[in-house]
């Protein structure tokens, strides 16, 4: 049987004696064989064998045989031998050639064998770190310094002063009147704009819930002998012997709805519970307001505002918008969103920024609700909320507060490369503020969701939707239980408000640094008090602390961008796995196509290997007694042309076709067939009988 080649006309002649081939022929070259056996046709031979079939009538016509370029392209290796050596003998990749022309010596292929290995280890190590830092997905920080005219920010300014309402004027006043007595039943202090009602506190309290209580505290274990006698020896003596601070709390009892749960809201400083407990009535009344009350409408503006200027031009209505905060009064909010024409900075300086002459004396003031003088101030974006308790500062009165700015700009990177949201709307938040989105407008939100899913009622500090109503004790007796012990868990993010809420991607900021002086000064307060007076009405007698005056500037033009990059991309990977596989092997992609093929050859070279296994194992005839007889009666014509019946007697066969003999001669015997001899093993070879082997 031929392996490679087309069949030579000579095979059909059964006298040719094929002459001794050389020995080492390599593979693809064309030999010539004869088979000392009668060449009977069998079934499953090779590609390129030639397939005669006995019979009757006259040969069919061979078919042609492929050529050498087509067997090419459909062969395999033989043995991992033979595809390494392939492999290593015509690859690029440099060193492997030495593991195939060393070969004589075993050290030398030894040694190159395992230097080859832990370079090849070495390599794909370096390559694993590399994957590694760019599935992290690290980031570069770029700071670009830029320069031009710059949008002026929003600036909210604040009275300070929490307005009497007309509509519960008559709620405020009496618990004006509770608080007095309270403070009076605890502090023995008396009011000197108003006395105290001769009714006793019992009939007082009775009026509101949640009365303020005085609580004890467990008593510290005792001190140190020494220390007591220290302490009895010394002369100091207590101001307010009634007031033991180390034996009480102050504080206000809240329960649920059926009394199983209470706890004290308490407090270490007295003047910290009286406000708070103020501050929870305050907001119980403040919320049976109607949203369409006439007395929210817009107080003047020249009742707080004296003069009011940007780069050296007077301010008008246009120019600002108002809105009432619960716990600062009115609010002025100038160059927001809402304006048709927004500010622009030019040029740096105090000059070309917003100057504000305030008034901040205390009109209708509410002394257990607001402890300071002076206005509430906030810089903030236009289409940022202004949340006053968490970004404002205070004016001091008699001062020129003058407020520098800087503009600092930080774009991040979403996606894989950081937790940020481009506009909040894959946040699961609902943005209850009428303005974009930020991360303090998106806790608020969840705060408030969650007061209102928890409680049943809104915040009042907080927009609410349009169905809900604010908390109130009359509507909603239990939601101050609930409100302390919701912020409680709010402040320790048991309600995954901070989770939830992720950081926008794009964030403007400007950074403040101010400066203070006295305003105005012993030399000039004179005839200023007396221009305020006679064109703002201002009374002389409050002088400097009824005033204060308030400026906005850029300090410079130059503001800063912070953007994120990405610090691997997908070139600069490439270009370190090929810098890595030429460091350790001087080699190119072409190289790593051929190592992709030598895998692939690999695995169907074990694939053949395996299904000839199976094959063999399964379904390899001769297995047992039935495969015994099936062989035995198999007809000559279909055995493998490697075996061949031993002749029965040493005459040798004539050549030419026996029809007659072939049809009625039986079977050979299973024990008759033996291997014939290899064309190619000795001159004796040549002989026509087929020597008698054992299977």
């Amino acid at each position: 049987m031929m392996r490679k080649g087309s069949q030579s006309p000579e095979l059909s002649d059964p006298d040719h004696h094929l002459p001794n081939p050389p020995k080492g022929s390599m593979k693809g070259d064309k030999l010539k064989e004869q088979d000392p056996c009668p060449p009977p046709p069998i079934q499953g031979l090779m590609k390129g064998d030639k397939r005669e079939e006995q019979g009757l009538g006259p040969e069919p016509e061979v078919p042609q045989q492929p050529t050498e370029e087509e067997e090419a392209l459909i062969e395999f290796h033989r043995s991992y031998r033979e595809l390494f050596q392939f492999f290593c003998n015509n690859t690029t990749i440099h060193g492997a050639i030495r593991l195939v022309c060393s070969k004589h010596n075993r050290m030398k292929t030894a040694f190159w064998a395992v230097l080859w290995l832990c370079t090849f280890g070495m390599m794909y190590w370096q390559f694993a770190l590399m994957f590694e830092e760019y599935f992290s997905y690290p980031v570069s920080l770029n700071i670009n310094l830029n320069s031009d005219k710059l949008v002026f920010p929003a600036v909210t300014v604040c009275t300070l002063n929490p307005y009497r309402y007309n509509e519960i004027k008559s709620e405020l006043e009496e618990l004006d009147h509770i608080t007095e007595q309270t403070l009076f039943d605890l502090y023995k202090y008396k009011f000197n704009t108003r006395l105290a009602s001769p009714r006793g506190r019992r009939d007082l309290g009775g009026t509101l819930p949640h009365p303020l209580q005085r609580l004890r505290v467990l008593p510290q274990p005792q001190p140190h002998k020494a220390r007591r006698a220290r302490g009895a020896t010394s002369s100091m003596q207590d101001n307010n012997p009634q007031v033991d601070r180390k034996d009480w709390k102050i504080g206000f009892q809240l329960c649920n709805q059926n009394k199983s749960d209470c706890f004290y809201q308490t407090y270490s400083s007295g003047v910290d519970a009286v406000r708070e407990w103020y501050r929870f009535h305050y907001i119980n009344i403040l919320s049976r307001l109607p949203d369409t009350s006439p007395s929210l409408q817009e107080e003047a503006l020249g009742n707080f505002i004296f003069t009011c200027r940007f780069n050296q031009a007077s301010c008008n209505q246009a120019n600002y918008s108002h809105f009432h905060h619960p716990m600062y009064g009115n609010c002025y909010t100038f160059n927001n969103k809402n304006n048709s024409n927004l500010w622009m900075s030019s040029m740096p300086g105090i000059n070309n920024g917003l100057s504000l002459t305030l008034r901040t004396e205390q009109k209708d003031f509410i002394p257990l609700l607001s402890t300071v003088t002076g206005a509430r101030v906030m810089v903030h974006g236009q289409d940022e909320p202004a949340f006053m308790d968490d970004g404002g500062f205070n004016l001091r009165p008699g001062v020129e507060t003058s407020i520098s700015m800087r503009k600092e700009a930080l774009d991040r990177l979403g996606g894989n490369y950081g937790d940020c949201t481009e506009n909040g709307s894959d946040v699961p938040v609902k943005n209850l503020y009428p303005s974009k989105y930020s991360q303090q407008v998106c806790i608020h939100s969840c705060f408030q969701e969650s007061m209102i899913k928890e409680c049943g009622c809104a915040y009042i500090f907080y927009p609410k939707p349009k169905d809900v109503e604010y908390c109130d004790y009359r509507k909603h007796s239990t939601w101050g239980y609930c409100y302390y012990k919701l912020l409680g868990a709010f402040s320790t993010d048991s309600l995954g408000c901070f989770t939830k809420c992720r950081k926008p991607c794009s964030v403007t900021n400007y950074k403040l640094s101010a400066g203070y002086s006295r305003w105005p000064s012993v030399k000039s307060q004179d005839w200023i008090f007396q221009m305020l007076s006679l064109q703002n009405n201002y009374p002389i007698n409050n002088r400097r602390s009824g005033v204060a005056k308030l400026n906005v500037f850029f300090k410079e033009l130059n503001y800063k961008t912070n953007s994120e990059s990405p610090s691997v991309t997908m070139v600069t990977l490439l270009s370190n796995l090929g810098s890595q596989w030429s460091l350790w092997f001087g080699s190119s992609v072409l190289s790593v196509v051929e190592m992709a093929e030598l895998i692939f050859d690999l695995l169907v070279i074990t694939f053949l290997m395996l299904l000839r296994r199976f094959r063999s194992r399964y379904w390899s005839p001769g297995r047992g007694a039935r495969s015994a007889r099936e062989v035995a009666s198999t007809p000559p014509s279909s055995l493998p042309s490697r075996f061949c019946p031993h002749p029965t007697s040493p005459s040798l066969p004539q050549p030419g076709p026996t029809p007659s003999s072939a049809l009625t001669a039986p079977p050979p015997a299973y024990a008759t067939l033996g291997p014939c001899p290899s064309p190619l093993s000795s001159a004796g070879a040549s002989s026509s009988a087929c020597a008698l082997g054992e299977l």
